[in-house]
């Protein structure tokens, strides 16, 4: 039998074309009724009415996940895809790595890209914390399976039998992890006691993403990125007049088991509802249909850390601090510095965490990062962190940003996810 033919293409360029994202809401606002389908099918179709890709086959492929989601959502990229302007015959697919869902979902498209798999795709993720799933008590869940694997009605009034009132509670969401039951803020609020990241260096970095993002809206550099939704323009979010003062009059929220706790609402992230896109496409793809890249997906990475002993013992390898190794592998692959990037986009989970990733990155040998280029157009602390949707809009964010200057450009992309991960990625324009 003779060998399966293949032909090899080699690796292309992957170019990000463009994004489109919904504007994001604090939970329990004005998305507290949307599901996740309808707001990520918003974003997708502001996506496919911006580029013009409603013909048929105008795009190879959609992914896209999301971390709250309800059993009704297990093909929710797929059932976005057949509500929306896409061609209904766009295959689609779920992914999900928690804060670093969006991200991973560009990877995943960019390889088969680069691999010449496809021509093109769009990537994304969406979030609703309005909208949680509320599970079954566990114990009601078992009597109800009893139930049904009763053979007898006999049998099953038996089973039935055995509901209390107890069993009427329903397990609610918790924003903790299994391993620790600690929830993502006390997890970095331990991080930020072993770096010693202090509250006004957290307060001066929460109030300048607010006051960037305000910049960035006013300069109309979103006019191209965010569409409307449910009677929100902008990131509700935002306070454009925050202050290191009036935000050094809040009170700690999270580490209160200590003296000299340091992490407040204003410094850390809201729970959030959004979506986000991204067009990815073949340099050929985008020169067809007369697009412009805005940049280039060169290089990423992954990395995780072992945070259940490592906050437990109070060491440095917290749940959040896994872009610490991610980047420097990703760096020295690559041949580059943090000197070489023009601008830096760090995932804000936590001012304190942003800021313990960047003294990892010091102590691992990276050169500082100037805060003049870090979330230069804000970033999570002022537009909110829908935790799937995160990713592809910092990707969509740093591409129109790296388009904007003149010249060639490289920007570095940061995201700690839950369960101790991190992604990474390097975009650039020629």
């Amino acid at each position: 039998m003779s060998p399966l033919r293949t032909e090899s293409r080699g690796i292309r360029r992957v170019a990000v074309v463009g994004g489109a994202r919904i504007p994001f809401a604090r939970s329990d606002g004005p998305y507290a009724t949307a599901s996740d389908q309808e707001m990520l099918t918003a974003a997708l179709d502001g996506l496919v009415e911006r580029y013009g890709l409603q013909e048929p086959g105008a795009v190879g492929e959609f992914v896209a996940g999301a971390v709250l989601k309800h059993s009704r959502d297990f093909n929710l990229a797929r059932e976005t895809v057949l509500g929306s302007r896409l061609d209904p015959r766009t295959p689609a697919y779920d992914i999900q790595q928690a804060c670093g869902t969006g991200l991973q979902a560009v990877i995943a498209a960019a390889n088969k890209i680069a691999l010449g798999q496809t021509e093109s795709a769009v990537a994304g993720g969406a979030d609703t914390a309005s909208d949680a799933p509320l599970g079954v008590n566990d114990e009601l869940r078992r009597i109800l399976l009893a139930a049904r694997r009763a053979r007898t009605p006999a049998a099953r009034l038996k089973a039935l039998a055995g509901i209390r009132p107890r069993h009427l509670v329903p397990d609610i969401p918790r924003n903790a992890e299994p391993r620790t039951g600690l929830s993502m803020g006390e997890h970095a609020a331990v991080t930020a006691r072993a770096w010693g990241i202090g509250r006004a260096a957290q307060d001066a970095l929460a109030a300048a993403s607010h006051q960037r993002l305000a910049a960035a809206y006013d300069r109309g550099f979103f006019q191209d990125l965010v569409v409307p939704f449910r009677g929100l323009e902008r990131d509700q979010n935002l306070r454009p007049g925050s202050t290191v003062d009036k935000l050094a009059a809040l009170k700690p929220v999270f580490g209160l088991d200590r003296p000299g706790a340091t992490m407040t609402a204003g410094n850390s992230t809201p729970l959030t509802d959004g979506a986000a896109t991204v067009l990815l496409a073949s340099e050929e793809w985008a020169r067809a249909r007369g697009l412009e890249p805005l940049a280039h997906l060169t290089a990423y990475e992954t990395a995780a850390v072992d945070f259940v002993r490592g906050d437990v013992a109070e060491g440095e390898d917290g749940l959040l601090m896994a872009p610490a190794y991610a980047v420097p592998r990703m760096l020295e692959r690559a041949g580059l510095g943090i000197e070489d990037f023009d601008l830096v986009e760090i995932h804000e989970a936590f001012a304190s965490q942003v800021l313990a990733t960047l003294a990892a990155w010091e102590k691992r040998g990276l050169a500082p990062v100037d805060h003049a280029r870090l979330n230069v157009a804000g970033s999570s602390l002022a537009t909110g962190h829908p935790f799937a949707a995160t990713g592809a809009r910092v990707v969509a964010t740093l591409a129109r940003l790296l388009a904007e200057r003149e010249g060639p450009a490289r920007g570095l992309i940061s995201v700690c996810a839950a369960g101790g991960q991190g992604v990474t990625a390097i975009l650039e324009r020629a």
